[in-house]
């Protein structure tokens, strides 16, 4: 399943979303960003990836491997000429096409803010749980954290995971676009302003204007 906006131009841009709870808060924008590009004459395409939203997979079976796989079969699929990541979404892009990285964000931050968040939950329960401990048992049982069922192998590769400083994807830093990122919102949603410098950005740079 994906999100898309096909009209079967030369121009088709793979956009790979956010990881875990900031896909969530981001997806809105994500999609702002795609009707922006839609009226510049790009096609764009936002998968879902395998455990994740329609997908029939479980979460807790897959690796980051599997989300790599997935995300070049997804531009094989659809054809896709660039990509751009969001956030964790650089961890698993295709080397090989060019496109835009914007604020990447590594693995091990992206389960860190996930285990602070189910220590707070806990402690506003009334119990104790530790970052330490809940990683300890992430990465030889898996664990659930808002939610999202991570299983060990996944956590591990997150634990480890980089985005590639890759020349073909050029860094889009949230300074270059103005305001606060999205995803420390408590809340989903949008900001018109940064959605159109994102989009001019990727336009400009696939227009070749």
């Amino acid at each position: 399943m994906a999100f898309v906006y096909d009209a079967g131009r030369p121009l088709r841009l793979l956009v790979l979303p956010g990881l875990f709870d900031e896909a969530n808060k981001l997806r809105r924008q994500t999609i702002e960003i795609m009707y922006r590009l839609d009226r510049s004459g790009i096609d764009s395409f936002l998968p879902d990836l395998p455990g994740c939203n329609e997908s029939l997979r479980p979460l807790q079976e897959q690796t980051l491997a599997n989300w790599r796989t997935g995300a070049s079969a997804a531009a094989t699929h659809f054809a896709a000429t660039h990509v751009l990541s969001i956030r964790g979404g650089a961890l698993i892009a295709p080397a090989a096409l060019p496109g835009w990285r914007y604020a990447p964000t590594s693995g091990a931050k992206i389960v860190r803010a996930l285990l602070r968040a189910r220590t707070i939950a806990a402690r506003e329960a009334g119990y104790s749980e530790t970052i330490n401990d809940l990683a300890a048992l992430a990465r030889s049982q898996g664990i659930e954290l808002a939610g999202w069922h991570v299983g060990p192998q996944l956590f591990r590769d997150l634990e480890a995971a980089f985005a590639n400083a890759d020349n073909q994807q050029a860094l889009i830093e949230q300074s270059d676009i103005g305001g606060a990122g999205l995803w420390l919102r408590a809340e989903p949603g949008e900001d018109p302003e940064q959605a159109d410098a994102i989009a001019a950005l990727v336009a400009i740079g696939m227009l070749g204007q």
